[in-house]
């Protein structure tokens, strides 16, 4: 696994979880959200400093986020990250937690047989979004999340599953040089199981390779057995583990 393929990837990701605020300071990407999806406001340290340097790096990233009125997070990706990195937050008292699993698959191993039963818009409807919050949501002011959604400039599919009961399961992808990243896949819980899920990874497979996106990623948490299996059996395959520091 190539450091630029992880970094290039977890970028995309970042573009298709655009922060509020973001400094990029060479190479680290500083970035603040008023999203509820955190990671979002994380730090990617892509730059490459020289182990010396790393202290004044971490102290200004911990004075932006201090500016922002929030505590410093560091996305920690082995191979990907400088070297030391990890070794001085946990020295300076961060918290390691959250790990996640990266994962790509071709997009023609990911396409459907048959024509999906979904449906594919450029943008999000009042009926997707409250399926999506319905299993991801807080319950607290929604206004940050669809903020989230209408600053993503990549070309963006959204996908739906329906039922006479209305709309049961939704995903959404982001196509981004050659590559589509698949992002807030849920399902309701009363169809679960019924291949649903599947039917939207299919939707939204049609869609990338439409977009001329070769092959597509995503993340996915390691003890989520469901979301796995789905992933396993559509063709996804781990390129690597990371996970977050969090400051204390």
């Amino acid at each position: 696994m190539t450091r630029d393929l992880v970094r290039g990837l977890q970028e995309r990701a970042a573009r298709a979880f655009p922060a509020v605020r973001v400094a990029r300071r060479d190479g680290w990407w500083l970035r603040h959200t008023d999203s509820a999806a955190w990671w979002a406001g994380s730090v990617l340290p892509h730059g490459d400093p020289v182990p010396a340097g790393l202290p004044d790096r971490i102290r200004s990233a911990e004075e932006f986020y201090a500016g922002h009125g929030a505590p410093a997070r560091f996305q920690i990706s082995p191979g990907a990250c400088p070297d030391g990195l990890d070794a001085a937050l946990a020295g300076r008292g961060y918290r390691a937690g959250s790990p996640m699993s990266l994962q790509s698959a071709p997009t023609a191993r990911v396409l459907p047989t048959e024509v999906p039963r979904v449906r594919v818009e450029d943008r999000p409807t009042e009926a997707w979004f409250d399926a999506w919050a319905a299993v991801h949501g807080t319950g607290g002011d929604p206004g940050p999340e669809w903020d989230l959604l209408r600053r993503v400039d990549r070309p963006s599919a959204y996908a739906s599953v329906s039922t006479a009961a209305g709309i049961v399961a939704v995903g959404r992808a982001v196509a981004d040089t050659g590559w589509a990243g698949v992002f807030g896949m849920a399902t309701l819980p009363a169809a679960r199981g019924r291949g649903a899920a599947r039917q939207v990874l299919a939707g939204l497979a049609r869609w990338a390779a439409d977009q001329g996106a070769e092959r597509m990623y995503l993340q996915v948490e390691p003890d989520n057995g469901a979301a796995w299996r789905l992933y396993e059996r559509a063709g996804f395959t781990e390129l690597c583990r990371y996970r977050y520091r969090f400051q204390r």
